[in-house]
C-alpha cells in the first residue's frame, strides 16, 4: 500500500495498462460525484467490501480514493492481505481532487 498525492496517483494510473479506479465510498457519496471509470466497492459494506476484494484479479494495479483518504487507505490495507499488491491511496481523497468529476 502506498499513500500518493494526486499527481503521482494520475501519474501512475495513466502509466499502468493494468489499472483500476476503486471509489470505496458509500453509493449516495459516489452519486454525488465520482473520477471518471470508478467502480464503487462501499467499504462501509465490510462482508460486501471483503468479498468484491477477495473476487478482483491479483496482478492489476489498484487506484482507491474515498472521500478524504481515510477509508481508502484502510481499503489498500485489506486489499494488501487479501493479497493484492499494488493498491495505491489517493491522499486527501475526492474532497481535495483537482481533476474532473463525474455525475
Amino acid at each position: 500500500m502506498e499513500n500518493l498525492n494526486q499527481e503521482k496517483w494520475v501519474e501512475g494510473l495513466k502509466s499502468s495498462d493494468k489499472a483500476e479506479i476503486i471509489d470505496v465510498r458509500t453509493p449516495d457519496e459516489f452519486n454525488e460525484g465520482y473520477i471518471e471509470g470508478a467502480k464503487l466497492i462501499n467499504i462501509q459494506d465490510s462482508e460486501k467490501f471483503i468479498n468484491a476484494i477477495e473476487q478482483l484479479p491479483k496482478d492489476k494495479d489498484y487506484y482507491v480514493y474515498c472521500r478524504s483518504g481515510r477509508r481508502s487507505e484502510m481499503a489498500c490495507q485489506l486489499m494488501n492481505k487479501a493479497g493484492i499488491e499494488n493498491a495505491y491511496n489517493l491522499e486527501g481523497g475526492i474532497l481535495d481532487w483537482k481533476g474532473e468529476v463525474k455525475k
